[in-house]
């Protein structure tokens, strides 16, 4: 505390010198008789910063570090500031120092400070927890600083990109819905050309997926095509491929930037629960809730016009729970005539424009789940394991480890969560 007097830029290579970067290391807030200069001047001095580089459209990134002690107000009001100043329009993310000593591992800063700084009203887009520390000997702490240099690099790499407006960024959208809601149709419909097989693998019931690059009026799509959960129970064979496959695909979303938009694909029909529960599982469990997500009703080829469908239906959706930002009803299937193929054609251009209304930069930053994503999903599927079987922890760390190559540390705090408010069955 106290070193730092006045703002000064630093250029860091990162990646083996493939990534540069900027570094503003501001003034301390709130130190006191340690510090240097008053509190005061150093929140004018960081708010000018942050003004003329929100001015320039040069600042993809704030990173608000704090010492590893308890979330209190005062963290609170420092937020705030910055918050302020930014608006939605930067990802802010939370780094805690300090946490050397902190058992079993650094990660249990967080855990212990969750809710806290959820109940102070404070959203980070990430977080890391480190120790700065890298003179003392011992190899447990040599290898905390390099898992902590480890994962402010990738905290920076993975966020500044959200923090950029450039319109070339690809926007993420997850598509998922039943078999045979007709997804496949619906990439080609966007796509304007065949890119995916519409005969899916009716065998498959873990969390997999196709990923498409699509292009369109100028933006630039990744569609992650998902294949869910069909089956009514899943066997624990296929929940720990399941935990291989879903951390996978959340580890690939983080990578593109996060999601921009959950579009839920529905066969015209009776809204069943089946519909609802996969509302639930991909927005309120995988998503909490922070991703816009809109739902396209196909097959309404027969429709005199394809909208009705949604006039007569819209209630039932109410009933069952299942609120969406936007709808589009559409004709997916391809190769009809006549009236058909107008249907078609049109169905095009209503759900391109529902696809570009809801993933527009003026929507919030797009959200990466990270750790949350891959436990509230495998806390799901867990739910569906037959006969009343309970996945072991020792099944789930070698899973995380050898085939996901998450660290052991890590890798036992996510089976931990995940069996969390589990009661294990004799064996």
């Amino acid at each position: 505390m106290g070193c730092t007097t006045e703002t000064n830029g630093y250029d860091v290579s990162m990646q083996s010198n493939l990534l540069k970067v900027r570094l503003f290391d501001t003034p301390g807030f709130g130190e006191g008789s340690k510090g240097t200069i008053p509190d005061e001047e150093a929140r004018k001095v960081v708010r000018t910063l942050l003004q003329d580089l929100m001015e320039q459209n040069n600042i993809h990134l704030l990173i608000y570090c704090v010492r590893g002690v308890r979330a209190t107000k005062a963290l609170c009001c420092n937020y705030n500031l910055i918050r302020s100043v930014v608006k939605e329009r930067v990802p802010i993310v939370l780094v805690a120092t300090s946490l050397e000593h902190k058992e079993p591992g650094m990660e249990e800063w967080w855990r212990d400070n969750e809710r806290s700084i959820s109940n102070l009203g404070m959203t980070f887009a990430g977080h890391a927890c480190v120790t700065t520390i890298d003179e003392i000997a011992g190899d447990k702490l040599k290898q905390r600083h390099k898992e902590s240099h480890d994962a402010i690099c990738q905290l920076i790499e993975r966020y500044r990109l959200k923090g950029a407006t450039s319109k070339n960024r690809r926007k993420t959208i997850l598509l998922f819905g039943a078999t045979g809601a007709g997804k496949s149709s619906l990439v080609n419909l966007m796509a304007g050309k065949e890119l995916a097989g519409t005969s899916p693998d009716m065998q498959r019931c873990t969390m997999q997926w196709n990923e498409y690059s699509i292009d369109f009026d100028g933006d630039r799509y990744t569609i992650f095509d998902t294949i869910g959960l069909d089956e009514p129970q899943l066997g624990i064979k296929e929940y720990l491929e399941s935990v291989e496959n879903t951390y996978r695909l959340v580890e690939e979303l983080d990578r593109q930037g996060g999601i921009d938009l959950l579009l839920f694909c529905v066969r015209a029909g009776r809204v069943t629960p089946t519909l609802q529960s996969n509302y639930r599982l991909f927005h309120e469990f995988l998503c909490e809730k922070k991703v816009p997500i809109v739902i396209a009703i196909t097959n309404l080829e027969r429709e005199k016009r394809m909208e009705d469908w949604w006039d007569r239906n819209k209630d039932t959706f109410k009933k069952y729970q299942v609120e969406v930002a936007g709808h589009a009803c559409i004709a997916a299937a391809n190769r009809l005539d006549g009236r058909h193929q107008l249907f078609y054609e049109e169905s095009r251009v209503t759900i391109r424009k529902l696809v570009q209304k809801f993933t527009t930069d003026q929507q919030k930053q797009a959200w990466t789940g990270g750790h949350n994503l891959f436990v509230s999903s495998m806390r799901k599927q867990k739910a569906l394991l037959t006969g009343g079987s309970q996945v072991r922890k020792k099944d789930l760390v070698p899973h995380l480890t050898k085939r996901c190559g998450i660290s052991l540390d890590v890798a036992k705090e996510l089976a931990n969560m995940i069996k969390q408010d589990v009661v294990p069955t004799s064996r």
